[in-house]
């Protein structure tokens, strides 16, 4: 062990006892690679520290700022592997022992829990009283409640609930310097530190080490139904636009490629996937309004419900969130809703064997390929810039990290950004090198 290490894991110690360092050669192996996956070749990773307690989340931070070691934050490790690398990497921060539930308010419908809580967790607990956190994040088996408002994922339910950020009312966090800073609070209706609260989601842990979050919640459906459209690309794009534009609420609008309605067994062509989930009366009648509204198209209706629809869904998960093969390549896409499916279409040519979920009402989605070169991926990304989108790179071999831009133009507001992250994180100690522009 280096001088370094021994003087980090004996400080931490110090703090959290033996039992919260972990050296890197202890360390768990499936975290150890997806560490590896998060940070530059040249970096060694000292230890791991699990603080329990805010209060000791506080006062380890406050030490690595005082050493000027740069951290890591994190708390399973299912997302590390997305975005650009961190440099020079002293120290690992995991949440995954801050996992307790402070406040369920039943009736308020609001929530709050530590970072490091699964959402598995959460959603058992809260769907014992018929409520959950409506957000389908990638990983949703293992991801913690911290990660997922780090990232800013949220999944196909964003076209019914909006993302995660609209539901977080309060947050609690421990800066780079080790002060805890709260904004927001446990009402609904409390404003207080909104723009803080947006600032730190989708902040991939370069502006603080988030400790406990509040959110909005909801009432479980009564009942769910899905309507799978396959067909033509111009049918299903008429199709895809006759219901948005309809007075119709269906909670996820997706659309799939070609090989992906191939592969689940629900025809040829394009799909529209359309998830209808509230009373039982209700869905009768919208599905009954959608297959009206398409019947002259010529698309081939399926619909799913119950144990099947659970399948379908857990399906095309599984296609997305496979286990990461060496050549993996996986994309944040961002393109007009108009065009979605013409994006299809165009991405299809590049490369055959790419997956691509799109969320049809936000334009947002993800793709996937085994097959990707960096070049590949530049071609992807002009597609999307051309209708004013975006392609950022989740995961990837390091060859292409380090061949191109992970995230892309970031416009005029990259100085705003460096601002803001010199303002909160003056030392550069928080994942520096992981977010937009190096930051």
């Amino acid at each position: 062990m280096s001088p370094i290490a021994s003087s980090i894991s004996q400080s931490l110690e110090n703090i959290l006892g033996a039992a919260g360092v972990v050296s890197w050669d202890g360390a768990d192996p499936v975290l150890r690679s997806q560490i590896a996956q998060a940070v530059t070749p040249n970096t060694q990773i000292d230890c791991i520290a699990y603080p329990e307690t805010q209060e000791q989340l506080a006062e380890v931070m406050t030490c690595a700022a005082q050493n000027r070691w740069r951290v890591l934050p994190c708390g399973s490790g299912s997302k590390l592997h997305w975005g650009g690398l961190a440099d020079r990497i002293n120290l690992v921060i995991s949440t995954a022992r801050m996992n307790r539930l402070i406040e369920h308010a039943v009736g308020d419908l609001t929530v709050t829990v530590e970072a490091g809580m699964r959402l598995a967790d959460l959603q058992a607990v809260l769907g014992k009283e018929s409520q959950f956190l409506a957000i389908d994040p990638s990983y949703s088996d293992r991801a913690t409640i911290g990660g997922i408002v780090a990232t800013g994922d949220t999944g196909s339910l964003r076209q019914r609930y909006n993302s995660v950020r609209d539901m977080v009312i309060g947050i609690s966090f421990v800066r780079s310097d080790g002060e805890v800073a709260k904004a927001g609070g446990r009402v609904v209706k409390n404003v207080a530190g909104y723009d803080l609260m947006k600032l730190l989601t989708g902040s991939y842990g370069t502006l603080g080490i988030i400790s406990q979050i509040t959110f909005r919640i909801y009432p479980l459906p009564a009942a769910s139904q899905t309507i799978v459209l396959t067909g033509d690309s111009g049918a299903i794009t008429q199709a895809t636009a006759a219901l948005l534009a309809s007075g119709l609420t269906p909670h996820a609008i997706d659309l799939i490629d070609a090989q992906t309605v191939q592969a689940l067994g629900l025809g040829e062509g394009v799909g529209l996937i359309s998830r209808f989930q509230t009373i039982e009366v209700s869905i009768a009648e919208q599905t009954r309004q959608l297959l009206a509204m398409v019947e002259n198209l010529g698309l081939r209706a399926i619909s799913k419900s119950g144990d099947d629809e659970t399948a379908l869904w857990h399906q095309l998960r599984e296609r997305i969130e496979a286990a990461p093969q060496p050549t993996t390549v996986t994309c944040k896409i961002g393109v007009l809703p108009a065009q979605a499916v013409q994006t299809l279409s165009q991405f299809s040519d590049i490369a055959p064997d790419l997956i691509t979920q799109i969320h049809a009402g936000s334009g947002l989605g993800v793709v996937r390929s085994d097959s990707l070169s960096s070049g590949d991926v530049l071609k992807l990304r002009s597609i999307c810039e051309a209708q004013g989108g975006f392609l950022s790179v989740q995961a990837a071999p390091l060859s292409i990290k380090q061949a191109i831009d992970v995230w892309g133009s970031s416009g005029p507001s990259l100085d705003l950004m460096r601002r803001v992250k010199q303002q909160f994180d003056p030392q550069s100690l928080l994942s520096p090198g992981r977010f937009v522009g190096g930051i």
